[in-house]
């Protein structure tokens, strides 16, 4: 299985808006370190039968995907319904094109009632075969289930993000966890015996809605996966900094990051 990391940024990416010049704030992170620019937090999931299965889709998703060279995904799983995990939804007309399909969208019912209320039009009866709007099936789901998509099995992780709860997911020896401060203890039990993690770890210091370093490190320590792979980062995490001070078995993504696992 190939998981690409389209972006590992948070809510706002690194740089943020702003800067003394206007060219972005960089906080702790070297700008002339390429791996320190982040879009914001997405991956894109593709099984040994080649579907592809796109988890979340933000305001940077164009890019995300020119960047990849990614122009047909077969489904989209979103974790959560704020702006950064789904602004990118207008972008799915292309994508509608090239499957020459509507494209179904796997959502918690809360969630799925915000997608449909900021973007109602791409619900409404599909345009196929030229797509003028996208095209949208939702398929709502919860937290515990195992589901099938673009011929993988899934199973859906409650997750806290103490505003609300998100989903994580897992697949295989494979998780990913973006999102969450605080882990329920029956998602953990369902994190055991993992090969790759890819986990939420916003900054060094504690957050109120994200997981901080320690907190990733407490969480690791009981599950012992081979490898962590950090996202959902701010300005706070720098390149270099967790080069030389991050534990062994423990790294930073970066966009365009391909992990082959399973």
């Amino acid at each position: 299985m190939k998981v690409t990391v389209l972006g590992c940024g948070g809510s706002a990416g690194v740089p943020m808006l702003g800067g003394p010049d206007g060219s972005g704030d960089w906080g702790a992170c070297d700008p002339r370190e390429p791996r320190n620019e982040r879009s914001r937090s997405a991956i894109l999931v593709e099984g040994p039968g080649g579907r592809r299965l796109l988890v979340d889709a933000g305001p940077d998703l164009r890019r995300q995907l020119l960047a990849n060279r990614i122009s047909v995904v077969d489904a989209l799983l979103v974790t959560h319904g704020h702006a950064d995990h789904i602004m990118g939804l207008d972008e799915f007309r292309p994508l509608n094109r090239a499957l020459g399909a509507v494209i179904p969208v796997l959502a918690t019912p809360e969630t799925l009632e915000t997608l449909q209320t900021r973007f109602d039009y791409a619900f409404r009866p599909p345009t196929g075969p030229s797509f003028f709007r996208p095209a949208l099936e939702p398929v709502p789901v919860e937290a515990g289930q195992l589901v099938e998509v673009a011929g993988l099995a899934v199973r859906l992780l409650r997750q806290d993000h103490k505003v609300m709860e998100t989903l994580g997911l897992r697949i295989g020896d494979f998780a990913y966890s973006t999102d969450v401060v605080t882990m329920p203890e029956e998602s953990l039990e369902q994190l055991e015996g993992l090969d790759t993690w890819v986990v939420d770890c916003f900054q060094r210091r504690p957050h109120p809605v994200h997981a901080n370093l320690e907190r990733v490190l407490e969480w690791v320590e009981r599950l012992r996966p081979r490898r962590t792979v950090l996202t959902h980062m701010g300005h706070d995490m720098d390149w270099a900094w967790m080069q030389a001070n991050l534990p062994e078995g423990i790294e930073p993504a970066h966009d365009g990051l391909v992990l082959h696992t399973g």
